[in-house]
């Protein structure tokens, strides 16, 4: 009988414990080499930025200003840093700037830099309002044509002289045509970037630039006649509500404007008689409202014949936009806060006007009592 010869096994082998050596010192390099460099990368971060053939290192030192004009690219914009000694070459700033979205808010302005910037710290410090905080041309609501003209000659440098002669020709500046040559109420209130280039001519333009802006924001010339009035009317009474009331009043203060137009009623608005004074009391006597003015509002009926101030969108909105009611009168009642009351009798208007004066005498009161605790410490 023969036999059968034995049959191969079908298990595996028994692994080979250098196979698996292997493999594990391979994971492991692979492990330091990935702690290297994190650790290296981390080293950078530490020390900054190497510098390049086109970079300086560091933020730099010193003082440099440099001037970026209404329309300048960021190739001109980094050709003036590099001519300033901010940057090393104006390549290298346009590179970083160009990969950050916040570059395009870079406006005209005059920046203090400082020399010898890497490219990213020069774009961060222009980026920062400190470094043109020198540059900004800042008109508040509510400001009368000889007080922007100070403000605007103090911030350009300029002489008062200079602005005074083209208000008085004021044919260059732009004017709608509705204002008839009278650039009072439409030098409008915002902030404006200097570049030190302006001129007053070019400056006061700007500001009738933007009120034609903020005009066409709020149609005044398309809704002017809604409350039955033509533009230059309705920036009038926006003047007006500006100069007599805190903003959250502003609608409620037309209403009682149109209410007593309606009623033909005189307006007796002491801010229309200060403005005619020069002045900016906010109680005036009996002389004083008796002045001869066509902007005595007191004695004269209608609107006075020019805005008294430059308003701002809001109050233009209001003029546009009046509040619903009857009102006939309103007082500022608190001198500290401006908080306003509004009444539709004469007797209430009493009322209130008794309030205003006991809190203007507590107020006259306090100050003066500030005043000697000054003195005396």
């Amino acid at each position: 009988m023969s036999q059968l010869a034995p049959m191969m096994s079908s298990d595996p082998l028994p692994p080979s414990r250098n196979r698996s050596s292997w493999g594990k010192r391979i994971a492991a390099l692979i492990s330091v080499g990935l702690a290297l460099a994190m650790i290296g990368a981390s080293i950078l971060l530490l020390r900054g930025p190497e510098p390049t053939a086109d970079e300086y290192a560091g933020g730099g030192t010193g003082e440099v200003t440099v001037v970026v004009s209404s329309g300048d690219t960021l190739t001109e914009i980094g050709q003036k840093l590099e001519d300033a000694g901010v940057v090393l070459a104006a390549a290298s700033f346009v590179n970083a700037a160009s990969v950050d979205d916040r570059a395009s808010s870079i406006g005209p302005g005059k920046y203090t830099m400082r020399r010898q910037m890497n490219s990213i710290d020069a774009l961060e410090l222009m980026l920062d309002p400190s470094s043109r905080a020198d540059s900004r041309l800042v008109l508040p609501e509510g400001l009368r044509l000889e007080q922007t003209v100070a403000i605007a000659a103090d911030a350009t440098s300029l002489p008062k002289s200079d602005f005074q002669a083209v208000l008085r020709n004021p044919k260059s500046l732009g004017l709608p045509d509705w204002a008839k040559d009278r650039p009072e109420g439409f030098m409008f209130p915002a902030t404006y970037d200097l570049t030190g280039e302006e001129t007053a001519r070019s400056t006061l333009r700007t500001l009738v630039k933007r009120f034609s802006q903020a005009s066409a924001d709020v149609g005044l010339e398309e809704r002017a006649k809604d409350v039955g009035l033509n533009p230059y009317q309705a920036l009038i009474v926006a003047s007006l509500v500006q100069a007599e009331v805190t903003p959250g009043d502003f609608a409620k203060a037309a209403r009682v404007i149109y209410n007593r137009l309606d009623a033909d009623m005189p307006l007796q608005l002491d801010s229309t008689v200060s403005y005619a004074l020069g002045i900016s009391d906010i109680q005036l006597n009996e002389d004083q409202l008796a002045t001869s003015s066509p902007y005595n509002t007191y004695v004269r009926r209608g609107l006075p014949p020019r805005p008294i101030n430059s308003p701002g969108e809001a109050a233009m909105e209001a003029a546009l936009n009046p509040a619903k009611g009857k009102w006939l009168y309103f007082v500022s009642v608190d001198p500290r806060t401006g908080e306003t009351k509004f009444a539709k009798s004469y007797e209430k208007f009493l009322e209130l006007k008794r309030e205003f004066q006991a809190n203007l005498a507590q107020y006259e009161k306090e100050q003066q009592q500030a005043q000697d605790d000054q003195s005396n410490g």
